[in-house]
């Protein structure tokens, strides 16, 4: 039997893991209105119009990468509308689904799921007449783009990734995983089932060939979104980046009364929406503070 203390680990891992399942369970009914604009539909209504045309303010759309068990929807119910109502082109894409697994998606490999966002990508390019897009990602969705920047040619298409709580060198859960020895056949298990998992693991194959060489490519800018009280990205500082055109930001040191964890912080956290907004419009950025709640 395994001491006390690493079963307290798991449970509290587990609960991190049925937090973020549950915020994706917010409605949708008004969203998936808005995404199902036609033609004639004002832009402002919602997002994935792929009707809407960039601006001179803002030339270049932007592409949400939904993180592990999310989807296209669920995970921007707040960020989403924020852009639009700034004059952004927003589209989202679902990616990394798993046969006979609805709704919950980014559990398939990392290298798939960057080739869906290459083509997901083209697709958006194609219809803004834009020759550059900007991604933001959150959790799995801020790390796994720079796979597609690095070698799927995104370097070419892509201006800024922001990553809000990307897991860019893996994860522990909380040392769940060096649980994995103690149950023979189960880290087996997670990775024929759910290599979405498995890829995000501290020390994966993925994430060493990944970061190998460095952590960015030459042309793209990346801006991290991190919080201290993040409980499933462990430590907060392994999300940070290091190279050229990269900005680390502790969203604590913009706002000390921000208490938003791993999933607040990329889905409902205006403070972090305004701190996007600063990256993708940096020349026109206004300081990030508690009062950003109110913008």
């Amino acid at each position: 039997m395994l001491p006390r203390s690493p079963w307290k680990h798991v449970v509290r891992a587990l609960s991190v893991l049925l937090l973020t399942a549950a915020a994706t369970l917010a409605p949708t009914t008004a969203a998936q209105a808005d995404t199902t604009a036609t033609a004639g539909s004002a832009p402002s209504r919602g997002w994935n119009d792929f009707s809407c045309k960039p601006s001179a303010a803002h030339p270049r759309p932007v592409v949400l990468v939904h993180g592990t068990f999310g989807n296209s929807v669920d995970n921007w119910l707040g960020l989403a509308p924020y852009l639009v109502d700034r004059g952004y082109c927003v589209f989202s894409l679902d990616y990394g689904q798993l046969p006979n697994v609805p709704f919950f998606h980014g559990l398939g490999p990392l290298a798939d799921s960057a080739a869906q966002l290459d083509a997901y990508v083209d697709r958006v390019l194609a219809a803004t007449g834009a020759r550059e897009a900007d991604l933001v990602g959150h959790s799995q969705g801020g790390m796994m783009p720079r796979h597609y920047l690095k070698f799927l040619g995104g370097a070419e298409k892509v201006n800024t990734l922001v990553g809000i709580a990307p897991d860019n060198h893996g994860t522990t859960l909380l040392g769940l995983t060096a649980l994995l020895p103690h149950f023979p056949g189960v880290e087996d298990l997670i990775s024929a089932n759910t290599p979405g998992l498995a890829d995000q693991i501290a020390g994966s194959a993925f994430l060493t060939r990944l970061n190998e060489g460095g952590d960015t490519v030459p042309g793209v800018r990346y801006h991290v979104i991190a919080t201290r009280y993040d409980q499933v990205v462990t430590p907060y500082r392994s999300q940070f980046l290091s190279g050229p055109d990269v900005t680390n930001v502790l969203i604590q040191d913009k706002c000390a009364l921000d208490l938003s964890e791993h999933v607040a912080i990329g889905t409902v956290d205006r403070v972090t929406f305004h701190e996007v907004a600063n990256a993708l419009d940096p020349a026109h950025a206004t300081p990030t503070t508690c009062l950003s709640v109110l913008g």
